[in-house]
């Protein structure tokens, strides 16, 4: 009786190769060691030869790629009367700007990155070029297989094929640090795998070197810079790049996090990614696979027969917990990192920008929150102002300054208002830098979390009183929302 014919075994080169191991444990199973998860940030003001060499880059990318659009630009404009000057001129504006994006585009993650920042900035930089750098949210390449199958051989020591049950060379998803393939673990679950661009922390240093001394130009030179402050954008950059560029500091973030939205027994329609910390290592995450839809997409939830009102209800609770009671919270939740999944539950993806209040800036979201929903002693709210020196007595009592804050904040609280939590709460950080003070980094995270939350609250609930529902606060006020949701009759959902 003839052998059957030996199945061939493919290079292990291969993505998804057979004979892979079925107990493979990488260096962080059990998860990453205490030292790997400290955040080392390079001095932003060093400058050096290899800054130098990379600065004529930018410069001549940057002047030949807006050159390169003005030159375009001219060839398909004909002549125009005098009175079409200003139209001209405008189109020409644009023109530069389209050019300054490809130049972006052509230099790579950083600067890409910063093109994010400016699209996602719309008020601060002039519309031209907020509306060009839209680009940056889509158009950024994958880097190619080999340096993926690369770098999970030298994190994990082995090849991917030897590994994986599957592992898709085409990535689903590439972001400016980094990008995501799908794969199958050996017992069968679904997964993906975060990996980090190679080299791309040298890059970035040296990047936001050179963004710094160019924006500090800028300022000297140009009045949008100066208004958009851009000085403080790169430093801001600086600051929240180094902790994306620590896979083992986002995974452990996200674990706490993910567990923590269960502490209270509740919350069980919010989840985020599980991470399988065996094939985690100091360059990319291991997850569960998570299949849904962006939040932004209102009427595709509202086609799947989702409450829009509920999700986004249960998600902002969900959420204020983390910022007031456990910590640290999702400090990047625009729609591509808030998924309506295919059984209606939400999740948090990407948490490589993660903030966490100090204990004087929880109490102040506490008293707002607590004097929004429960009793309206706007008193509390400037004892907490005055507290931070945001305020000082010369301005009045408590209970004057109370009142003129309760002049700004109620109308805001209606159901039918078009006025803004988060550009009050932009106002408040504003009036302390009135006051030579700074605010922590986090505050303004978290203000610009709650823009994003208002834009999801006005595509899916339109009518809900979101600085008035004491469904927020079940966990952190317990007796209080339960009191007030007798008296407003309201069962809280599960």
């Amino acid at each position: 009786m003839s052998q059957p014919e030996p199945t061939p075994r493919r290079p292990e080169s291969d993505f998804g190769a057979i004979g892979v191991r079925s107990h493979f444990k990488g260096p962080y199973a059990g998860g990453p060691p205490p030292e790997d998860l400290r955040v080392d940030r390079p001095r932003l003001s060093a400058f050096g030869p290899r800054e130098l060499v990379r600065m004529v880059t930018v410069y001549v990318t940057l002047t030949v790629s807006v050159g390169l659009r003005l030159a375009g630009w001219v060839v398909r404009v004909r002549p125009e009367g005098r009175d079409r000057g200003r139209r001209r001129d405008a189109s020409a504006f644009a023109a530069a700007c389209e050019g300054a994006v490809d130049g972006l585009l052509r230099l790579g993650p950083t600067y890409v990155k910063l093109g994010q920042l400016i699209a996602s900035s719309p008020g601060l930089f002039p519309a031209s070029l907020a509306r060009s750098a839209q680009r940056c949210l889509d158009e950024v390449p994958p880097f190619d297989s080999r340096a993926a199958r690369e770098m999970i051989r030298k994190d994990l020591g082995q090849p991917p094929a030897a590994i994986f049950k599957r592992f898709d060379e085409q990535p689903l998803s590439a972001a400016s640090i980094g990008q995501v393939h799908a794969c199958v673990l050996p017992d069968g679950r679904e997964a993906v795998v975060k990996l980090q661009r190679p080299n791309i922390r040298k890059r970035m240093t040296t990047d936001l070197r050179i963004m710094y001394r160019l924006a500090r130009t800028l300022e000297n030179h140009f009045t949008f810079a100066r208004n958009a402050n851009t000085v403080a954008l790169v430093e801001d950059l600086h600051y929240v790049t180094y902790q994306e560029l620590n896979p083992a500091l986002e995974a452990w973030r996200q674990h706490h996090f993910r567990a923590k939205l269960g502490a209270f027994g509740d919350n069980r329609w919010i989840t985020a990614p599980e991470i399988y910390w065996d094939y985690c290592g100091p360059h990319m995450i291991c997850m569960e696979r998570m299949i849904g839809i962006p939040m932004d997409e209102f009427e595709a939830i509202r086609d799947l027969g989702f409450d829009g009102e509920l999700i986004i209800r249960r998600g902002a609770k969900s959420w204020l917990e983390a910022v007031v009671i456990h910590g640290p919270f999702h400090g990047d939740m625009h729609a591509g990192n808030l998924w309506v999944l295919q059984d209606g539950r939400a999740s948090y993806l990407d948490f490589g920008i993660m903030g966490e209040l100090p204990d004087e800036y929880k109490q102040l979201i506490k008293d707002l929150f607590y004097t929004f929903i429960f009793d309206q002693e706007f008193a509390r709210v400037a004892r907490a102002y005055k507290g931070l020196g945001i305020m000082n007595d010369e301005m009045g009592s408590d209970e004057d300054v109370g009142r003129r804050i309760q002049m700004v904040v109620a109308p805001m609280l209606g159901a039918s208002s078009s006025m803004s939590l988060g550009d009050f709460l932009m106002a408040s950080l504003d009036m302390m830098r009135q006051y030579g003070l700074i605010a922590p980094k986090e505050m303004v995270l978290f203000s610009k979390q709650m823009l994003y939350m208002e834009r999801y609250i006005k595509g899916l609930a339109p009518n809900w009183q979101f600085g008035s529902d004491p469904f927020l606060v079940k966990n952190i006020f317990p007796e209080e929302a339960t009191k007030r949701a007798t008296q407003l009759g309201m069962v809280f959902p599960d």
